[in-house]
């Protein structure tokens, strides 16, 4: 095991070896194991390891042959994690998320239940209209029934409680987007006075969205975290669910940087969320509003989706997030070509980032 594993530092190599997860596999499906092999997974933008491991039974196979490792950055020597709280949380109320086998506090792993390789991204890499639109709604159909039961069920006991998008924690998304995308990526140091008047806009935008009603919020709510399993779909990478608009994650679904979806087919995909919503809630939804703050929430969303794309490159070196960019800065357009309301801070920040004002005419269009 690497030096200083069980100390609580970051540790990026693997905490184990295949006695240990032999023995840790056994304790957890509760029948003999005689080895188990392991595989390094590519993780998205996450500090935390995930591994495939291939279990191998004394009297032939049976199920499950595999597993998957997660390793959290850092060991929790102080017992269980967000993400098995959260888990647990969604487990009571019937959603659909991973079986938790094993968690081995003091050197941070767990055994997850393996749900395979394919995300929905990759399950509709090639997928017509009519299966994207079927996947999709049946995603929007999942968001709905967690959004409407976690909110409602929701107690202390579940981290996200606790927590909400207020002011303070969305404008700290955004001034993280000034530093790594506009003074990082691209250079453009902000005058002290340039910066004061997009903070002034910025804020006041994100006082609009603290001031919606709360719902509980996955808050990764995209393609590459919903797994296509059995005919359904399983929700992944949760752990840092909070409170906050009911839009939240409908925007992180239909403008999600890794897949732009057909424009006619999000609207309707919008339609669809509005009306399940209303059935559930059993009282009618404002469409006009809800799809302004949909637009708000766009627009405070994807520009943090482009800080979160900016650090991987600055502090990791990582350039595979890089090209998704554009696409997301094109949804911040959209949403502010549709909200005139909003022209001085779309002003301030295009002034910001001349580099993609060429984008501007382009969103007017749309």
């Amino acid at each position: 095991m690497p030096k200083n594993a069980l100390a609580g530092e970051p540790c990026s190599e693997p905490r184990f070896d295949e006695s240990f997860l032999a023995k840790a596999a056994q304790q957890a499906l509760g029948h003999p194991i005689d080895r188990v092999k392991y595989s390094l997974l590519q993780g998205d933008a996450s500090t935390r390891q995930y591994y495939r491991l291939f279990l191998e039974y004394p009297q032939g196979p049976r199920e499950p042959l595999t597993l998957i490792l997660m390793q959290l950055e850092t060991p929790n020597i102080k017992g269980e994690t967000d993400f098995i709280r959260v888990l647990r949380f969604l487990q009571e109320i019937r959603l659909p998320v991973p079986e938790l086998l094993y968690f081995d506090a003091e050197r941070g792993l767990l055994f997850l239940q393996d749900c395979g390789d394919a995300t929905l991204e990759a399950h509709l890499q090639s997928a017509d209209h009519a299966a994207l639109k079927t996947w999709y709604l049946k995603a929007v159909d999942l968001l709905v029934d967690m959004q409407v039961q976690a909110t409602r069920a929701i107690n202390a006991d579940c981290p996200a409680y606790h927590l909400k998008f207020d002011v303070e924690k969305l404008m700290w998304e955004m001034d993280f987007m000034l530093e790594h995308f506009i003074e990082g990526i691209l250079q453009n140091p902000l005058k002290a006075v340039h910066r004061k008047e997009l903070r002034h806009q910025l804020t006041a935008l994100c006082q609009v969205l603290e001031d919606q009603p709360p719902w509980f919020t996955h808050r990764d709510y995209h393609s590459r975290n919903l797994m296509v399993h059995n005919g359904d779909l399983v929700l992944l990478d949760f752990q840092d669910a909070r409170m906050g608009p009911s839009q939240y994650d409908l925007v992180s679904l239909l403008r999600d940087s890794y897949r732009v979806l057909p424009d006619n087919l999000l609207w309707d995909l919008v339609d669809a969320f509005i009306q399940k919503k209303e059935a559930q809630e059993q009282q009618p939804i404002d469409r006009a509003e809800f799809i302004r703050i949909f637009d708000l929430m766009s627009i405070q969303r994807n520009l943090k989706a482009i800080g979160t794309f900016a650090y991987q490159k600055k502090a990791r070196n990582t350039d595979r997030y890089l090209k998704h960019i554009a696409p997301t800065f094109d949804y911040v357009q959209q949403a502010f070509s549709r909200r005139p309301e909003l022209e001085p801070l779309h002003t301030l920040l295009l002034d910001a980032v001349p580099e993609f004002k060429h984008s501007d005419k382009s969103a007017q269009r749309s």
